[in-house]
C-alpha cells in the first residue's frame, strides 16, 4: 500500500511539473468524452421527453387496431377494425373496462371566417378522455347526451385553435368541418410535439356523428383504445379479446391475425428500443475520437519515458523495483486520461444544455449516473491500455544504461 501511495503521489508530482504539456495530451480525451456525453444527454433527454408523454397512459390501457403488411398495401384490400369487433370488445370480453372507440374521419378540413386548416378529425365517446387520460384545458369533453342526439360539436386541439385564428378561449364558436357547421364545447391540454409532429392539431366529434358523416360508401379507420382494471389481468384479458375478436372476424384456426392489441406504452418501448441503438451508433462513433486521445497519451508518454531515462536509472539504482516504475508511469496514464474525462463530462453536459437550450421545443438534456460512472471508467482505461507500452518500456530498462544515458 505504502508504494503505491508514493507512485501515486510522484505520478501527480510529475503531472504538475509539465502542467501545460499535461493539458494538452488529454485534450484528445476531452473531446472525445464530451462529445459522447453530448450526444447521449441530448438523446436520452429527448427519450424521457417522450416517455413522459406517454407515462400517464400506463400499462393497463390496451389498444386494438387492425395489421396491414405490404401485400395488403400493394393490392389494396387493406384489413380494417370493424364496427363489430368494437362491440365485441364492449360486451363480450370479461376484464375489459372502459372502451373507447376512436374512428378517423375523411373531411375537407376545418374552417373558420375565411381561414383554413387540415386538421386530424377523429370521432370518439366519452370514455376517450378517462381512457387516454387527456382532458379539456376549457370548457368540456364530448358527453353520451352529444353521441345520442348526434350533436354537432367538438372539441379542438390548441394548433388547430391557433392555426383558425380563434379567441383565445374558443368555447362556444362555431366552426366547419368538411360542408357541416360544428359548434366548440371543449378545447384539450396542450400536449406538444413528438418528432416535430404537433399533437394538438385535431378536432374531436361524437361517434356516432363521425359514422354520419362517413356514410356508409367508405369502409372507416377504426380503433379501440380500453382500460384493464386489474393490472395484473393484463397478459389474460388480452389473449381474451384476442379469442374474441378472431371469432368476430371469422379467422380460421390456421390465419395469423389481422390485427394486434398492444399496451399504450409499446410505442415507447418501441422507441427506447430505437433510441439506444442510435445512442450507441453515434456514441461509437463519437468515441473514436477516445482512441486517438489515447494514442496522443501513449506518444506523450513515450517521449516522458526518454526524458526521464537518467531518473529512471537513478530509481532504480536506489531500490526501486520494475513493478514501481511500471505502477508509476500507468498511473502518471491512467490520471492524464482521467482528468481529460472529468473535464470532458462537465464540458459535454454543458454543451448539450446550451444545444438544447438552443433548439426551439427540444427537451432539457439529461445524463444518467450510469453513464458518467462508465464515461469516467472508461476514460482511466484508456490511459491505462495505453500507457502499458511506455510503462513497461521505462520498467524495462537497465539501470546501468539508463544511468549512462545523456
Amino acid at each position: 500500500m505504502y508504494s503505491l501511495t508514493e507512485a501515486f503521489r510522484a505520478a501527480m508530482a510529475s503531472l504538475l511539473a509539465h502542467r501545460t504539456r499535461s493539458l494538452l495530451t488529454t485534450l484528445g480525451i476531452l473531446i472525445g468524452t464530451a462529445s459522447v456525453i453530448a450526444v447521449v444527454a441530448l438523446v436520452q433527454g429527448f427519450s424521457d421527453s417522450i416517455a413522459s408523454q406517454f407515462a400517464e397512459m400506463g400499462g393497463s390501457t390496451l389498444t386494438l387496431r387492425a395489421v396491414n403488411d405490404n401485400e395488403n398495401f400493394r393490392t389494396g384490400k387493406l384489413n380494417n377494425i370493424t364496427f363489430a369487433d368494437v362491440d365485441v370488445l364492449r360486451h363480450r370480453v370479461p376484464g375489459v373496462g372502459r372502451v373507447a372507440p376512436m374512428m378517423s374521419v375523411q373531411a375537407a378540413g376545418a374552417s373558420y371566417e375565411g381561414r383554413s386548416s387540415m386538421p386530424q378529425i377523429f370521432a370518439t365517446t366519452t370514455e376517450y378522455q378517462l381512457v387516454q387520460g387527456r382532458f379539456p384545458e376549457l370548457g368540456r369533453f364530448i358527453v353520451e347526451s352529444d353521441d345520442l342526439g348526434r350533436r354537432r360539436v367538438a372539441v379542438i386541439g390548441t394548433q388547430l385553435r391557433d392555426d383558425l385564428k380563434m379567441p383565445e378561449n374558443p368555447v362556444g364558436e362555431y366552426f366547419m368541418l368538411g360542408r357541416e357547421w360544428f359548434k366548440v364545447v371543449g378545447m384539450m391540454e396542450k400536449e406538444g410535439e413528438i418528432l416535430g409532429f404537433s399533437q394538438d392539431n385535431y378536432a374531436v366529434i361524437p361517434f356516432d356523428v363521425g359514422r354520419a358523416m362517413m356514410g356508409n360508401s367508405n369502409e372507416p379507420i377504426l380503433s379501440a383504445s380500453f382500460t384493464v382494471p386489474k393490472l395484473d389481468e393484463v397478459e389474460t384479458v388480452r389473449e381474451r379479446v384476442k379469442r374474441a375478436v378472431r371469432i368476430s372476424r371469422k379467422l380460421a384456426a390456421d390465419k395469423d391475425d389481422d390485427f394486434k392489441v398492444e399496451a399504450a406504452d409499446a410505442f415507447v418501448k418501441q422507441f427506447d428500443q430505437i433510441m439506444g441503438t442510435a445512442t450507441a451508433v453515434l456514441a461509437g462513433i463519437v468515441g473514436i475520437s477516445l482512441l486517438v486521445g489515447g494514442i496522443g497519451i501513449m506518444n506523450i508518454m513515450l517521449v516522458s519515458v526518454t526524458e526521464r531515462t537518467r531518473e529512471i536509472g537513478i530509481l532504480k539504482a536506489l531500490g526501486a523495483t520494475r513493478r514501481d516504475i511500471l505502477v508509476q508511469f500507468l498511473l502518471e496514464a491512467a490520471l492524464l486520461a482521467l482528468l481529460g474525462g472529468v473535464i470532458g463530462i462537465v464540458l459535454g453536459f454543458a454543451t448539450a444544455m446550451g444545444v438544447a437550450a438552443l433548439i426551439p421545443n427540444f427537451p432539457p438534456a439529461h445524463v444518467p449516473v450510469w453513464v458518467v460512472v462508465a464515461a469516467v471508467g472508461f476514460s482511466a482505461l484508456v490511459g491505462v491500455v495505453f500507457g502499458i507500452m511506455p510503462a513497461s518500456k521505462a520498467a524495462s530498462l537497465d539501470p546501468i544504461e539508463a544511468l549512462r544515458y545523456e
